[in-house]
């Protein structure tokens, strides 16, 4: 599956040359990225086991109402999402990625151990109630801090190691290209994980044990962080730089500090570090772009702003011209990033009025076996593993045959807004078929009514939705990789959490805001209007849609010149 690569196998030029040992081993390459791909693998099944199947936990073990359920699941998920970002900063600003990847590797062991017990322990959870009974007892406010305490270590479990695996196993190459191949690589083992915490796990939690199927995961959470382990002395080990935001701070208020500052029309003095003068002419090629150009005054070298060993003498009045192109960088991926925050509102509805429509419809398949609620979303997972799969072997080559062009990462995110809208509009249908057979069966007071229409309808929605994913998450984490400063590698792969996490909490507001201003969605979701919802959220991608074309159009790349494989960034954009 992966090859050795020698070039990226090549020993750090920073190794000592009297480590012996350590220069006899090789570092980096697809080897070193194979035991990140594994141990991930096993955290995210762990996550997906417990997370895929949440919504009913709470519904079926903790008597907690089917819409209050689905808030709480996709606040979880917010949470889930929002704290890699949080593990992306500290990586990058204190311990660099693999201490931290372990660390959160073990805290989220632990926390599969909580919701083993949780699971294992009558004491903690309320007494069981059939699901649609409006009679059940509440869960205690001790129990439902247990669960939230193994909810939050799940959490920061997370945030050490889905995207620092993700930086780090891209650090691991030199080539821009086999950096794009890990990444889809990367996905592809996510989503295969996925697919195994939402259908095995889920069905043995459903079907056999809560307390078997998290126990499990609480095992295979222990062999991953095994494998971590054996391949640490072949990894590269980014060190810790620092935090890149305090260099990002300085710039703007020296910028503000300078505002009345007049920058010459000819050979400007900038600062270019203690390496180089202003005026050196070996430095001209550097000089900040004319984009945002007030912030080129923070760059512009004034009088008593440089000691005589030419250090600086006032950090905070005065910055490097590459801290300046930094700012700007993140400045204008900005819109495009922000562009994308409806797509995981979106997915985010989708996902858990799902997990709800399934509670109500026929699940089985065969006279057996019947298909678990949490598991429906599976559906998604294996449309975005195939995907992703097909578009690296089959359509990307055949693109660049048709074209002479690799798609851009814009074009990938732009195809993957428009199936998104799909996805949506085929929700709103498939809830309007179902509930059209609740109405012909006069069933809308009935909350634990079983639907007869098969619930394996919403899978084609799931589908669409999965194969958006497979354009537009890759598409991203490329956009931002290469438009991200160096320093911020680790942020930037963080930044998808951000849309998610953010995607997840606003989706929950829209919620909110519906049951608050609308009928139509009460807790019996037979007597629901979800068709209304999804219409609703349909006409909302659209606009957001065009919000993103407009933004790809004034879109300028920052890094074109300065990384290596940047050239052609602009072809075909």
């Amino acid at each position: 599956m992966m090859r050795t690569q020698e070039a990226d196998q090549t020993p750090p030029r920073h190794l000592s040359n009297g480590d012996e040992a350590a220069r006899k081993v090789p570092k980096g390459g697809w080897i070193t990225s194979s035991f990140l791909l594994g141990s991930i693998f096993g955290i995210s099944v762990s996550l997906t086991g417990a997370l895929a199947n949440l919504i009913v936990y709470l519904i079926k073990e903790y008597n907690v109402k089917s819409i209050d359920a689905a808030q709480i699941g996709n606040i979880v998920s917010g949470c889930t999402s929002l704290a890699p970002v949080a593990g992306a900063i500290v990586a990058d600003a204190f311990f660099g990625c693999y201490p931290v990847i372990v660390f959160s590797a073990i805290v989220s062991f632990l926390s599969s151990i909580l919701f083993t017990l949780s699971a294992a322990i009558k004491s903690l959870r309320p007494p069981h109630c059939a699901f649609g009974s409006s009679t059940c007892e509440s869960s205690s406010a001790g129990q439902i801090a247990f669960l939230y305490l193994a909810v939050a270590l799940l959490s920061v479990g997370t945030a050490g190691t889905r995207f620092n695996v993700l930086s780090m196993g891209a650090s691991q190459f030199d080539k821009v290209e086999n950096q794009n191949i890990f990444f889809n690589w990367y996905f592809i083992v996510i989503y295969a994980a996925g697919i195994i915490g939402s259908t095995v796990f889920v069905f043995i939690e459903d079907s056999i044990s809560w307390t078997l199927g998290f126990g499990l995961s609480a095992a295979i959470n222990a062999i991953s962080i095994v494998v971590l382990l054996l391949g640490a002395k072949y990894y590269r080990k980014p060190a810790a730089q620092g935090s890149p935001f305090t260099g990002l701070a300085r710039v703007v208020v020296a910028a503000a500090n300078k505002w009345n500052v007049e920058v010459p029309q000819e050979n400007p003095n900038y600062y270019h570090g203690e390496g180089g003068s202003g005026n050196d002419k070996t430095n001209l090629d550097f000089a900040p772009t004319q984009s945002l150009r007030f912030l080129n005054r923070a760059a512009l070298i004034c009088h008593g702003e440089i000691s005589s060993d030419g250090s600086l003498a006032k950090p905070w009045r005065l910055c490097t011209v590459q801290q300046v192109q930094d700012l700007k960088a993140l400045v204008s991926i900005f819109p495009l990033w922000s562009s994308s925050i409806f797509l995981s509102v979106s997915i985010g509805i989708q996902y858990s009025l799902t997990v709800l429509q399934a509670l109500t419809m026929d699940r089985s398949v065969g006279p057996r076996f019947s298909i678990p609620a949490g598991s429906i979303s599976v559906s998604s997972l294996a449309a975005t593993m195939l995907a992703l799969s097909l578009l690296d072997r089959l359509v990307l080559p055949l693109w660049r045959r048709l074209t002479r062009h690799t798609p851009t990462p814009l074009q990938r995110i732009g195809l993957g807004h428009a199936l998104n809208i799909a996805a949506m509009a085929a929700s709103a249908l498939v809830e309007r078929k179902r509930a059209g057979v609740v109405h012909a069966h006069h069933a809308e007071g009935q909350a634990g009514w079983e639907v007869p229409m098969t619930a394996l309808w919403l899978v084609v929605p799931m589908v669409v939705t999965g194969v958006g994913e497979a354009l537009h998450f890759p598409g991203q984490v490329a956009l931002y990789y290469e438009e991200f400063p160096r320093s911020l590698r680790n942020t930037s792969a963080g930044m998808m959490s951000v849309l998610i996490g953010l995607g997840f909490y606003l989706s929950t507001a829209m919620v909110d805001l519906v049951r608050r201003n609308t009928g139509w969605l009460p807790d019996n979701i037979n007597a629901a209007k979800m068709e209304n919802v999804y219409w609703l959220v349909t006409v909302l991608t659209v606009v957001n849609f065009g919000y993103y074309v407009v933004c790809a159009m004034l879109f300028k790349h920052q890094n074109g010149g300065h990384e290596e494989g940047d050239d052609n960034i602009d072809q075909g954009h």
